[in-house]
This record gives structure tokens, C-alpha cells and sequence, in this order.
């Protein structure tokens, strides 16, 4: 009697046990699914971003690789409900533009969006504003496109303890000589990259006024504002710094419309 009375509770127990785990599979399904379909809706507004961002380089008369885009964020389904986005990041690679018929380079383009405003139905239909609270781009440019620019033979930049230096073969009163040196590099108010080599010297420079004059005019040759192509979102300079990998150029803007770019 006993045991058919343990077997009797032992039933509920298990159909218990059993409801529970079919439950918490459900669940897991669910999830899952919702997951994936999060995933599938971030794809789909990467693309139509880059997309658009790449109407607008082109529009700038620019060239780049395909943009690469990643919204941030999770979940992205929430973010759509609530018409506001955490963070939208673009990458753009070798963005070149024409500048007084010098290719000036920059071999990435880092653009960080946040707190991006944009409806539900802005998104379904396309018209309306889509708007980032600020903006911030970090890019590179080459030395080899600023050298280029410059367009002295032999002519090489680099960045030596945190500045810009130079090296260059000149011939001063018959002499050939290595002149060597650094610039400053500031941001003009026009948005522009001035360089200043205010600080070259060249070993075995003879010790003649005329030959320091000569080569007080070849640095004033080679000091010049750089114009840089247009940059998407209205992106306005900031900061430009020398590293190794070139001249780091900093950008931002706030209240951005990034579906009418620049």
C-alpha cells in the first residue's frame, strides 16, 4: 500500500519536472528566435546605411572602399521602438579626394555616431531626419601623399618623438647636403593642416648668411596649409598630430543628419 502510495506522488513529480523542462526549451526556442530576427534587422539597416554613406562620398566627388558599418546596441528591436541608437560606427577605407590635383589619402576613416535619433516611421519609409547627437571621425594621412604634395625629389616625412620630421638631399652653393628637421603641425581656421618647418638644419652647411638664407627659403618652400577633402557628416577638424602611421587628423560635429551626409 505504501508503495503504490509513493509511485501515486511520485507521478505529479515527474509530469512536474517534465512541464518545466518543455517550458524552459520553449523559452530557449523563443529566445532564439528573437535573437536571430534582431540579428537579421541590424543587418538590413548596416547595409542601408552603408549604402547611403556610400552615396555621399561619391556625391564629394571622393573614393573609398565599400563603407563598413556596425550599429551598436542590444537589443536592436528596442532601440527601433524607442526611435533612438545607441552608437552607429563607419569605416571607411582608402578614402582619396582630388586636392589642387594632389590625391591626398586617407588609408581609414573611423566615424563614431551616438545617440542617433531616428522614428519608426522614419525607418519604414525612408523620409525624415536621422539625426546623431555628436559625431566623431578619426583619420590618417599618409606621408607619402603629403610628400607628394610637396613635390621636392628625394623628399621623405615621418614622425620622430611626436612631431613631424623631414628628410631631404639639397644642393646649397654647389654643396649636396642632407637637411633634416621638424614642423609644426596645427589646424588653420579654415579647417586646413598648416605645416611649419621652423627648425631645419643640414650638416655641412658652409657658414656663409647666403647659404642659411638658402635654406630659410627651401623650408619656407616646403611649409604649407594642406586643403583636406570634404569629410562626410559635417565632420570639422579639430586635432592633428603625428604618429607613425601618418598625420592623425581629428574630427567631430554634433546634431548631425546622417542621411543627408556633408
Amino acid at each position: 500500500m505504501a508503495q503504490a502510495q509513493a509511485a501515486y506522488e511520485e507521478r505529479p513529480r515527474r509530469r512536474g519536472r517534465k512541464a518545466l523542462v518543455v517550458l524552459v526549451v520553449l523559452l530557449l526556442v523563443l529566445g532564439g528566435i528573437l535573437v536571430i530576427a534582431d540579428r537579421v534587422a541590424v543587418g538590413v539597416a548596416e547595409r542601408a546605411i552603408a549604402d547611403q554613406v556610400r552615396q555621399e562620398v561619391a556625391k564629394q566627388n571622393a573614393q573609398s572602399a565599400p563603407p563598413e558599418v556596425e550599429v551598436g546596441g542590444f537589443p536592436f528591436l528596442n532601440q527601433v521602438l524607442d526611435g533612438r541608437y545607441e552608437r552607429i560606427s563607419i569605416l571607411l577605407r582608402e578614402v582619396r579626394g582630388s586636392v589642387q590635383g594632389d590625391a591626398i589619402s586617407l588609408p581609414e576613416l573611423d566615424v563614431d555616431a551616438r545617440n542617433v535619433r531616428a522614428s519608426l516611421d522614419t525607418i519604414r519609409s525612408g523620409q525624415g531626419d536621422v539625426v546623431a547627437e555628436t559625431v566623431n571621425g578619426t583619420g590618417t594621412i599618409s606621408y607619402q601623399s603629403l610628400a607628394a604634395l610637396l613635390d621636392r625629389p628625394g623628399l621623405t616625412l615621418g614622425e620622430q618623438g611626436g612631431k613631424l620630421a623631414v628628410t631631404a638631399p639639397v644642393d646649397i652653393l654647389g654643396a649636396k647636403l642632407t637637411v633634416t628637421g621638424t614642423a609644426d603641425v596645427t589646424v588653420s581656421k579654415q579647417g586646413q593642416v598648416s605645416l611649419r618647418f621652423n627648425n631645419l638644419d643640414a650638416e655641412g652647411l658652409p657658414n656663409l648668411p647666403l647659404a642659411r638664407t638658402l635654406l630659410n627659403n627651401y623650408a619656407k618652400g616646403i611649409s604649407v596649409d594642406v586643403p583636406l577633402p570634404d569629410l562626410p557628416f559635417q565632420l570639422a577638424v579639430r586635432e592633428v598630430r603625428p604618429t607613425p602611421e601618418g598625420l592623425t587628423v581629428t574630427a567631430d560635429a554634433k546634431d548631425v543628419p546622417i542621411n543627408s551626409a556633408g
